[in-house]
C-alpha cells in the first residue's frame, strides 16, 4: 500500500487512507435499458421483484471497467474521476479489481475481460511504489500477497507460466517476512514495522501457501500454510467465539483487538483450503466457526439492515469484499453443515439485495462503504471494488448451486 499513508496510528488495523440505472421490468410495461446496456436486471414474478443476479454482476463489473479502468496506463485508477491526472491508486487493490474482471471473465467468457490480464500485468508495475517498474515486490508484505494470489488465479485462468512464476518469486519474498519475534508469524513490512504481526500480513500468506501447494504440491509450501495457519491461531485467534483479531505487537507485546471483516475472511478462507487438502474436519469447523463470527457479532454488522458494516473509506473500503469471496465458498463446500449453508447463504443474499436495492445510485453504479446507502458523484476504487466483488460472488453462487 502507499507509504505516504503508513502512520503509526492505530497501525495493525490498516485503515490507513482515507449501479447504472437500476432496471425495472412490470409485465406489459416498457423495457428500459440502462447506460451499461443492462437488461432484465429485474424480472417480475410471484407479486414479488426478484433480482438476475448475472445482470447485476455485468453492469457492476461493466462500471469498475468503464469507470476507473485506465486504457491507456492498463491499471486502476483510485477514484472514478481520476483520469487526467491519476493520483496513486495504491498497490494491493488492484489485485481485487483484477479479481473482479476474472471473475467477470468466468462467468461469461467475454473476451473483453481476457484482453485485460497481460495489460494489468504489465501496467501494475508502475503502480508499485516499492522497486518501482522493476519487479512486483513490495515492502509491505501484505501488498505482494495479495498481488501473488491474483497472480495465481491468473495462471489457473490462462495456463501462461508468467503467471505461476512471478507468484512463486513473490511466495519467496514474503517468506523473509517471518521472524520468532513473537513467537513466529510475518511482519507488516520489511524496513520499520517487522514487530508488528498483522493479521493481514499472515492470513493471505497462509492462503497463498496453500493455493501454490494445490498446484505444485510442493510438501514446504503446506508446511508454509499451516506453520502460519497455527501461528495466527495461537495469536490472534479467539476460540471461544472464532473472532480473528487485527494484529500483534511482538515489541510492546500488546494484541490488537480490532476485528475487521478481511482478516476473518483470510482466516477462514485458509481453514477451508486445508480442510479441502487434509481432510480434517477441525479446520471445517475453524472456518464454520469464523464464519460465524463474522456475521452475527454485533461489532461486525450493520444490525438494521442486517449486512457487514461500513469499515470507513480508504483501504477500509475493500475489506467486506474480500469477506465475501471466501465466504461464498464456504457456503458451497459439501461438507458445510446445512443448518450453518442455510444460515450464511440468507446473509449472503440479503447483504447482495440490501445493495443492490438500496445502496446503488440509480443514475449511475457506484458503490459505496455504506452497502445501506447510495453513493453520488464520486467513490473510491476500494468501495467499488468490494461492491463489485459482492455482485460477482452472489451471481457465482446462483450458478454453482443449481
Amino acid at each position: 500500500m502507499k507509504s505516504i499513508n503508513k502512520t503509526t496510528s492505530h497501525l495493525p488495523s490498516r485503515l490507513r487512507r482515507a449501479g447504472g440505472r437500476l432496471l425495472l421490468l412490470f409485465v406489459g410495461a416498457l423495457a428500459l435499458q440502462s447506460c451499461y446496456d443492462i437488461e432484465d436486471e429485474y424480472t417480475y414474478g410471484r407479486g414479488l421483484y426478484t433480482i438476475d443476479w448475472s445482470a447485476a454482476a455485468d453492469s457492476a463489473t461493466n462500471s469498475l471497467v468503464s469507470r476507473f479502468w485506465h486504457q491507456q496506463r492498463h491499471y486502476f485508477v483510485y477514484t472514478n474521476e481520476d483520469f487526467e491526472n491519476p493520483a496513486d491508486p495504491g498497490y494491493w487493490p488492484q489485485a481485487h479489481g483484477m479479481d473482479v474482471v476474472i471473475d467477470a471473465y468466468l462467468r461469461t467468457g467475454d473476451k473483453k475481460y481476457s484482453d485485460m490480464f497481460a495489460q494489468w500485468y504489465e501496467g501494475i508495475k508502475a503502480v508499485n511504489f516499492s522497486n518501482r517498474n522493476v519487479n512486483y515486490r513490495n515492502d509491505y508484505y501484505d501488498d505482494s500477497e495479495w498481488i501473488a494470489l491474483t497472480m495465481l488465479r491468473l495462471y489457473g485462468v490462462t495456463g501462461e507460466e508468467q503467471y505461476l512464476s512471478t507468484a512463486k518469486d513473490l511466495w519467496e519474498w514474503i517468506k523473509t517476512g517471518w521472524t520468532d519475534l513473537g513467537g513466529g508469524g510475518i511482519g507488516w513490512e520489511r524496513t520499520t514495522y517487522m514487530a508488528l504481526k498483522n493479521s493481514c500480513a499472515n492470513g493471505p500468506a497462509a492462503l497463498l501457501a496453500a493455493r501454490l501447494y494445490d498446484i505444485t504440491k510442493n510438501q514446504d509450501d503446506l508446511d508454509w500454510a499451516l506453520r502460519i495457519y497455527e501461528w495466527m491461531k495461537a495469536t490472534v485467534y479467539n476460540p471461544a467465539t472464532g473472532a480473528i483479531y487485527d494484529g500483534y505487537n511482538a515489541a510492546t507485546e500488546e494484541l490488537n483487538s480490532v476485528t475487521l471483516s478481511y482478516n476473518q475472511g483470510t482466516f477462514l478462507a485458509t481453514a477451508h483450503e486445508l480442510y479441502k487438502i487434509t481432510g480434517e474436519q477441525a479446520y471445517l469447523n475453524d472456518a464454520r466457526k469464523t464464519a460465524n463470527f463474522a456475521i452475527t457479532n454485533n461489532v461486525m454488522i450493520d444490525t438494521g439492515n442486517n449486512v457487514l458494516r461500513d469499515e470507513g473509506s480508504g483501504d477500509g473500503g475493500l475489506f467486506k469484499g474480500i469477506f465475501m469471496r471466501y465466504f461464498v465458498q464456504l457456503i458451497l463446500e459439501p461438507d458445510l453443515d446445512p443448518v450453518y449453508a442455510k444460515k450464511f447463504e440468507t446473509f449472503l443474499t440479503n447483504n447482495a439485495d440490501v445493495l443492490w436495492r438500496k445502496g446503488v445510485n440509480k443514475n449511475d453504479i457506484l458503490f459505496g462503504t455504506n452497502w445501506a446507502t447510495q453513493t453520488v458523484g464520486t467513490t473510491q476504487l476500494t468501495s467499488h471494488t468490494s461492491g463489485c466483488m459482492l455482485m460477482e460472488a452472489k451471481a457465482y453462487y446462483e450458478r454453482m448451486k443449481k
